[in-house]
């Protein structure tokens, strides 16, 4: 059974699925511009080491709480699934400090707002949970698996471009790499929404 709205597992995952956002949104906006990498790369690891701590708190309630409000293996699920979305974008942000990547790349720019739209229905459906509305969760679980399927087709893309149009190797290979963690990212986002599909599956 649910307990009220202000269960600590549910706030937990709002602040997590909010400082998502916040970092996704902050990746999305610097990455076409970036004028020093290395303040691009801290940034972002601070948003990463904000969500560790949440997800620190989640495991000691887990720890010391009898009664959860959903399936304790669904939260776990749930808290490292969002936490790999956060890991998934600082390491990308990572790459960018240590190949010293400053030139903006069309294709980042679309990852990155491929992203930004599924940090968008990860936190609408995790918001939802928080208020029990677990059917209309469906909604934002599907959206973010559509723009999963986006993000592969863009991942074709922008590796045929690559090797059609850069002929330096180690150019080349640097961005493959990022195209590849980016689209790993949605892969993470995609994560979730199947868990959230478990847990209306499971509660419904």
């Amino acid at each position: 059974m649910f307990k009220k709205k202000d269960d600590v597992f549910f706030t937990t995952l709002e602040s997590m699925a909010d400082t998502i956002l916040e970092a996704v949104h902050y990746f999305e906006q610097n990455v076409s511009k970036i004028k020093d990498a290395t303040q691009f790369a801290k940034s972002m690891k601070e948003y990463e080491s904000k969500c560790d701590r949440y997800v620190h708190k989640i495991l000691t309630e887990l720890n010391k709480t009898f009664i959860t409000p959903i399936e304790r293996e669904d939260i776990l699920k749930l808290t490292t699934s969002l936490d790999d979305v956060l890991d998934g974008i600082e390491a990308c942000a990572s790459r960018f400090e240590m190949y010293n990547i400053t030139e903006p790349d069309e294709y980042v720019t679309l990852f990155a707002d491929n992203i930004l739209r599924c940090a968008q229905q990860i936190k609408k459906a995790i918001y939802l949970l928080s208020e029990k509305k677990l059917l209309a969760m469906r909604e934002p679980a599907i959206h973010i698996n559509e723009l999963e399927n986006q993000a592969d087709d863009l991942l074709r893309v922008s590796v045929k471009s690559l090797f059609t149009n850069v002929k330096d190797p180690i150019e080349l290979i640097k961005r493959k790499e990022i195209y590849e963690r980016l689209e790993q990212t949605t892969d993470y986002c995609e994560d979730v929404a199947n868990t959230l599909e478990t847990i209306i599956m499971r509660n419904s």
